[in-house]
């Protein structure tokens, strides 16, 4: 291994090791609680080398934010993929994407509430975002309904499992009633 080789394998190393870090301290104590400052105390750099990866905490959202969406497709995919039939799929989508959401409050803020510098639903959006959006669309595009344009519906649906997952994870959603709602959700807007 040449010495470029090795650097280049040294600094991903530090770069998911500040990405890993960030996330840990977001989903302990919240993203008020992730500054540059702490995260160079907690990985044992310099702030100038944690700046050498990333030019602040915007880009270090961002850099959790594609990472989680990477996670939430692959959770997704997997659990759309272990069932039969548009129903259970779409049923399985929904309970899949609010378990993500609870069990990743910080990386789904870092996604969806927080601003990592990232576009969303334009040219340049960053390809683990359309692949998050895509392994939606893969479930929802066959329920849509007739004369239904299958991306549209899949923004509403993903619409309405948002706000479930913020209204449920603020307290204000009664908690015991959450399947009931994914039932009616799926009930109401999917043509199965």
């Amino acid at each position: 291994m040449s010495v470029q080789e090795r650097k280049e394998r040294e600094r991903a190393g530090r770069e998911r090791l500040i990405v890993a870090t960030a996330r840990e301290l977001a989903e302990q104590q919240g993203w008020d609680a992730v500054t540059t400052r702490r995260l160079a105390e907690r990985i044992e750099y310099s702030q100038p080398v944690l700046y050498s990866h990333f030019r602040g905490k915007r880009e270090i959202i961002g850099a959790v934010a594609l990472e989680g969406s990477t996670e939430m497709a692959a959770a997704l995919r997997a659990a759309t993929s272990a069932v039969d039939g548009p129903r259970a799929r779409v049923t399985a989508l929904a309970r899949a994407y609010l378990g993500f959401a609870a069990r990743n409050p910080a990386v789904y803020d870092a996604i969806f509430q927080l601003d990592g510098g990232l576009a969303f639903a334009q040219e340049d959006t960053p390809e683990p975002l359309k692949d998050a959006f895509a392994a939606l669309l893969e479930s929802l595009g066959d329920v849509a309904g007739d004369h239904v344009q299958p991306g549209l519906f899949t923004e509403v649906f993903w619409a309405a499992l948002h706000g479930l997952a913020t209204l449920g994870r603020s307290g204000r959603l009664p908690p015991e009633e959450t399947e009931q709602r994914v039932e009616l959700l799926v009930d109401r807007l999917a043509t199965v």
